[in-house]
């Protein structure tokens, strides 16, 4: 089993602009923005979460809005804004969906999703 990462772009509101190492984590449910990149973007807090981590930890976390984009696609998304410390970008489940991307559990890479219309 491998990590998979995924280079894109978040974008502030005013259109700055930081380029992130995101490791794709498709069991988080949020985006995870780096401290200093959502600070050089000048994100603002819109509402508090309590997250569980994997060892049972439950923390709290500022979450905003902010635009993402990446190779095979771009949204506007939840993001939880990182504390000092936390350097490495998340790329949750939920950001994987609005995007429509798929991690390939086999050969561990994003691909669009299929989106299918049943009547």
């Amino acid at each position: 089993m491998g990590l998979t990462f995924a280079e894109g772009q978040a974008l502030g509101p005013s259109g700055q602009e930081e380029t992130v190492n995101f490791l794709v984590d498709s069991g988080a449910g949020y985006t995870l923005l780096p401290f200093n990149v959502w600070r050089s973007l000048e994100l603002e807090p819109t509402r508090e979460e309590k997250f569980i981590l994997a060892d049972g930890t439950v923390v709290t976390r500022n979450l905003s809005r902010c635009y993402l984009r990446l190779p095979l696609g771009e949204e506007y998304t939840p993001v939880i804004l990182g504390e000092e410390g936390d350097d490495q970008g998340l790329l949750g489940a939920v950001t994987l969906e609005e995007i429509r991307l798929v991690l390939n559990p086999f050969s561990r890479t994003l691909h669009p999703m299929r989106l299918l219309w049943r009547s």
